[in-house]
C-alpha cells in the first residue's frame, strides 16, 4: 500500500496497461541490476506525504544514482551519505534565504509536513542516469500532479530547471501556485537559484493561505 489515500485515487491509474508494464520491467531490472532506490522505497514519496496532506510539491527528474543515495525523495540522502552537489547548493539556498544551517541531507521530515519530494522517474540503475527514461514513470508520476491540479485546496509547486518547469503545462488550476528558477545543480546554481529564496517565499504563502508554514 502506498498511503490510504493516495490508493483511492490512483486506483485507476495503476490498473493502466503501461503501469503493468512498467511495474514488470521494475521487477525484473531490480533482480537483474543493481537499482535505486532500495525496492523498498520506490513510492516513498506517496507513502510519506499523502494526496490530502500536501502542501508544496518539490520535483525532481530521477533519483540520484550513486551507490546509497537515493532513498524514494526527490533530491533527499540517508544520513552519512556525501550530499550530492545540488543537495548542497539547496542547503546553502536555505541558509542564505532564512538563516537555517540544516546539516541533516535526510528530508524525510519535509515529507511528513507535506513536502511531496517527487521524481518523475522514480527508479535508475546505478550510475546510469535517465536510464529508466520513457519506461512509463512519467506517465505515472504525470498522473499525479493532475491528480493534485484538481484538488481545491492550493498546492504550491516548486519547479526547478527546464525539465521540472515544463510540467507547468500539466498545472491548469489557477488556485494552486508555481515557484520556478534554473536547477540547483553547479551547472546552474549561479544563474538564478542561488537568491531565488524559494523556502521563504513557500512560507509566506502558506501563511497567507492560512497553513503552518513548514520547518526547514
Amino acid at each position: 500500500m502506498i498511503n490510504k489515500r493516495w490508493d483511492i485515487v490512483l486506483k485507476d491509474e495503476i490498473k493502466k496497461d503501461y503501469f503493468k508494464k512498467l511495474g514488470l520491467f521494475v521487477k525484473k531490472e531490480y533482480c537483474e541490476k543493481r537499482v535505486f532506490p532500495p525496492y523498498e522505497n520506490i513510492f516513498d514519496a506517496l507513502r510519506f506525504t499523502d494526496y490530502d496532506d500536501v502542501k508544496v510539491v518539490i520535483l525532481g527528474q530521477d533519483p540520484y544514482h550513486g551507490l546509497g543515495e537515493a532513498h524514494g525523495l526527490s533530491f533527499s540522502v540517508k544520513e552519512g551519505v556525501p550530499k550530492p552537489p545540488s543537495l548542497r547548493n539547496i542547503l546553502k539556498e536555505l541558509n542564505d534565504d532564512l538563516g537555517i544551517k540544516r546539516e541533516s541531507s535526510d528530508l524525510t521530515d519535509w515529507a511528513k509536513q507535506g513536502v511531496l519530494l517527487l521524481n518523475s522517474i522514480m527508479t535508475v540503475e546505478q550510475d546510469r542516469p535517465l536510464s529508466h527514461k520513457d519506461k512509463g514513470w512519467e506517465t505515472f508520476t504525470d498522473s499525479v500532479i493532475k491528480l493534485l491540479n484538481e484538488r481545491e485546496k492550493p498546492v504550491i509547486f516548486l519547479l526547478w530547471g527546464s525539465y521540472a518547469r515544463s510540467k507547468k503545462e500539466l498545472i491548469t488550476n489557477k488556485r494552486h501556485y508555481i515557484i520556478e528558477s534554473v536547477h540547483p545543480s553547479p551547472l546552474s546554481a549561479s544563474r538564478g537559484f542561488f537568491g531565488s529564496k524559494p523556502f521563504s517565499k513557500i512560507n509566506k504563502i502558506l501563511k497567507d493561505n492560512n497553513q503552518k508554514g513548514i520547518e526547514w
